[in-house]
């Protein structure tokens, strides 16, 4: 019986082992079943093995092609983990790709994606549209502007007429967003100081802050925020947002856009202010430990320590790591005392959605692809963009 306990013991550890391994094989008409812990789209099974790579949770995943043909959910990505890291059935399935986190691996956390994608639209998210020659023109027109992540071309036999050659630039997240703020006793959370919030290089500013006044109305997207500079921070990397209100006793950030006026009210408990759009506001917020409150969810691991400033050296050591929460030796449960929690976000561009759609292209922006890309062409484009 000993025997057999520690054969068990010597398989698992192999199995942790091989788990760890970098594993780049994409293996087509193959699916994981099971073990799903989110769906999110993709526009094909590289960009969703990144997803995988930059979920905190994700170990291995299952990508529906644009050729599966027993319903319309193409382009789903679906996100999966199991104790073991590795996938507990393998079955084959015509249409579907699967795949491994790259975690192991040493990828990059802001991948170049040079693919453009014919008869594929990325719906949604659109915040400036131009006409453009061609989608060539469209991607340089996405790379230059700071805000935009992906593009939508119509090209020039789309129908109607009138919108052909429209080039629909869009946004989503670049910023570490952390997924549920909330108060909780014996805790205390905080930013690695490595973390990048924002991208741009601008001249220093200080931003302007209306304590007890609100903005009512006006929202465009409501986000958790630590404090009332990370919500100005958010309010400032979205190209729409005018200004913002955030509420301390649930860290609500709501994100405003009126380009007409800005009506105050005194309110007790929310700051707002403006979005800083030519300056790079003061990032010293980001070094504040927050006692007492917690950043939920997000985990890539926990590991025990004595204190926070340990637990913060910790996830500025790691570069997959964007913010944290360490649970005090008085916290009320005894179970969860010591640990540090390892957290990061999804920050590379990803569309709300993917659709089929005749006569146009969608890409990303290649402002990634400077250092890491190796065709020349893709390098020359992002060159060029500032000649």
């Amino acid at each position: 019986m000993e025997t057999l306990w520690f054969l068990g013991v010597l398989l698992s550890i192999c199995s942790l082992s091989f788990s760890q391994e970098c594993n780049q094989q994409l293996l087509e008409n193959v699916d994981f079943p099971g073990a799903d812990i989110k769906s999110v789209f993709s526009p094909d099974a590289a960009h969703c093995q990144q997803l995988c790579t930059q979920h905190p949770s994700c170990r291995y995943f299952t990508f529906v092609r644009a050729d599966w043909t027993k319903d319309n959910w193409h382009f789903y990505c679906y996100l999966k983990t199991s104790p073991s890291q590795q996938p507990n059935v393998r079955t084959p399935l015509q249409g579907v790709t699967s795949g491994f986190s790259l975690k192991p691996c040493s990828s990059d956390p802001q991948p170049c994606l040079p693919q453009v994608y014919h008869n594929m639209d990325f719906p949604g998210a659109d915040y400036q549209t131009l006409f453009t020659a061609d989608y060539d023109e469209c991607q340089r027109a996405c790379t230059r502007d700071p805000a935009c992540q992906f593009f939508t071309f119509v090209n020039g036999v789309f129908k109607p007429e009138r919108i052909r050659y429209k080039c629909h630039l869009k946004f989503s997240w670049s910023a570490p967003i952390t997924s549920i703020v909330e108060r909780k006793t014996g805790v205390v959370s905080g930013f690695s100081h490595n973390a990048e919030i924002t991208q741009d290089v601008k001249p220093a500013c200080e931003g302007k802050l209306f304590p007890s006044t609100d903005i009512p109305g006006n929202d465009i997207v409501v986000l958790p925020a630590a404090s009332p500079e990370h919500c100005q921070t958010l309010c400032s990397a979205h190209p729409v947002c005018t200004f913002f209100s955030f509420v301390s006793n649930n860290f609500n950030c709501h994100l405003k856009n009126n380009k007409n006026e800005m009506v105050t009210k005194a309110k007790k408990g929310v700051t707002s202010g403006t979005a800083a759009r030519f300056c790079q506001l003061d990032n010293s917020w980001v070094k504040v430990a927050l006692e007492g409150v917690d950043f939920r969810g997000d985990d890539i691991r926990y590991e025990l320590m004595d204190d926070a400033g340990t637990c913060l050296k910790t996830c500025n050591e790691d570069p997959t790591c964007q913010f944290y929460t360490y649970v005090n030796t008085n916290f009320f449960d005894s179970q969860y005392r010591r640990r540090c929690y390892l957290k990061r976000a999804i920050t590379m561009p990803a569309p709300p959605k993917v659709t089929k759609l005749a006569n146009v292209v969608s890409g990303f922006q290649l402002r990634n692809c400077v250092n890491s890309a190796p065709h020349t062409d893709v390098v020359a484009l992002v060159f060029n963009i500032g000649t």
